[in-house]
């Protein structure tokens, strides 16, 4: 009986907060702080306000260094709110777990685990950050944000503090695998308060938080140089102004549409420029916006019996927060207006629960309690149609018919 209670014990006083996260992040920011200076031209102002107390950080997401940048701002341990890919790379997630403690959640879900793991942090004295974007921009604009962000906010009832990222789009596109030579900033755009949280109705308090993060980088606003300023961009875009539904190939600055041969270069502004004739679009967003239209406007149950892509991936099951076991590698994909079919496994859309991109180019499945994800060797493979196409079908079957909203 007496083991009985010293367990009890033990478990009642595990905690998610431990100090040695503090040490952690203290060197971090050591060891941070240059790298992002001279990579990424990075200029971090200080959170000089902070104080003593913890807070909600809410930040926009363009870079993959985001969090490192949110850390440079900020006194003290910060635990962010991570997807469960970061979860599931075997010893390396348990190692990411013991330094630093990150929030698992699972992405375009409803995840009542992790918002009950932030209120043990909370409760705990952790400062906690998330991009409530769950997504980088494809485009240079801030994406849709889920409004369930209010909520959780409220529930915290802790400052929020918007902190927000620009130039980094500039610097180092989604769908790039480089760095370019250009200027950033992070800052605290702003702090709700409390005391504020509560008198604003949840719209309210989302209309504040979309406008302290919205950042809308389709625009000459700097220069960003590097020799391959194009290379990738065919994992955002999928839709030609003149073929429509195609498929595309980069080399250094210049990005070709396989169907027509037109080719567009991408300049150290982030302008697009046609080579021998006018491109209707002067900057990637502008070109994003198009493509979002151009699937709104597809009826893709008129005809279901030919794919409107094919490609080839690794198949992958993730076991959620523990590991990722191969199915199948090159399993033929085929990306059909009603399914998605990847070898012998046929993906109904009424029957998925969400399909979300992760990283540059990485496709995840949620279907009947589990999660496949498709990840190619090909580094042109474009993961973003899957998760539009099936928004698309998606919407409409809604009951408010043709909804905008795409995944992201």
């Amino acid at each position: 009986m007496k083991l009985v209670g010293v367990r009890k014990m033990k478990q009642k006083k595990e905690t998610w907060c431990k100090r040695r996260h503090g040490v952690v992040n203290s060197i971090l920011r050591v060891l941070i702080s240059p790298f992002s200076y001279f990579l990424y031209g990075m200029r971090v102002e200080k959170f000089k306000e902070q104080g003593d107390r913890q807070y909600l950080i809410l930040m926009n997401h363009q870079t993959a260094f985001d969090q490192f940048f949110v850390g440079l701002a900020f006194r003290g341990p910060i635990y962010y709110i991570a997807s469960e890919d970061l979860f599931s790379k075997g010893w390396i997630s348990s190692v990411i777990r013991f330094l630093v403690a990150p929030i698992p959640i699972k992405k375009q879900t409803t995840d009542i685990r992790a918002v009950m793991n932030c209120l043990k942090v909370a409760k705990e004295g952790g400062t906690i950050a998330m991009a409530p974007e769950g997504n980088r921009t494809f485009s240079g604009r801030t994406v849709h944000i889920n409004p369930a962000v209010a909520s959780l906010a409220k529930k915290l009832g802790l400052p929020v503090a918007l902190f927000r990222i620009e130039g980094g789009y500039g610097v180092q596109p989604r769908w790039s695998d480089v760095i370019r030579r250009g200027r950033m900033r992070g800052y605290v755009s702003q702090v709700i308060e409390p005391e504020q949280l509560q008198s604003l109705s949840n719209e309210e308090l989302m209309q504040r938080i979309t406008e302290g993060l919205h950042v809308d980088e389709a625009k000459a606003d700097g220069q960003y140089r590097h020799a391959q300023t194009a290379q990738y961009l065919e994992r955002a875009i999928y839709v030609c102004p003149y073929c429509g539904l195609s498929k595309f190939e980069s080399h250094k600055d210049i990005i070709r549409c396989t169907t027509c041969g037109r080719e567009i270069r991408y300049l150290p502004d982030k302008s697009l420029q046609g080579i021998g004739f006018d491109f209707p679009f002067a900057f990637v967003g502008h070109w994003y916006d198009y493509q979002c239209d151009f699937v709104n406007g597809l009826d893709l149950l008129a005809d279901t019996s030919a794919p409107l892509f094919k490609d080839q991936a690794n198949l992958i099951e993730v076991i959620a927060y523990q590991k990722k076991t191969i199915l199948q590698k090159q399993a033929p994909i085929a990306l059909y207006g009603d399914r998605i079919v990847c070898g012998d496994r046929v993906f109904a859309f009424g029957a998925i629960d969400a399909v979300t991109v992760l990283g540059r180019n990485k496709v995840n499945i949620y279907t009947d309690g589990r999660i496949y994800q498709f990840k190619s060797t090909d580094k042109r493979f474009n993961a973003l149609k899957y998760v539009n196409i099936f928004y698309r079908y998606r919407n409409l079957h809604a009951e408010e018919k043709y909804e905008q909203f795409l995944g992201l």
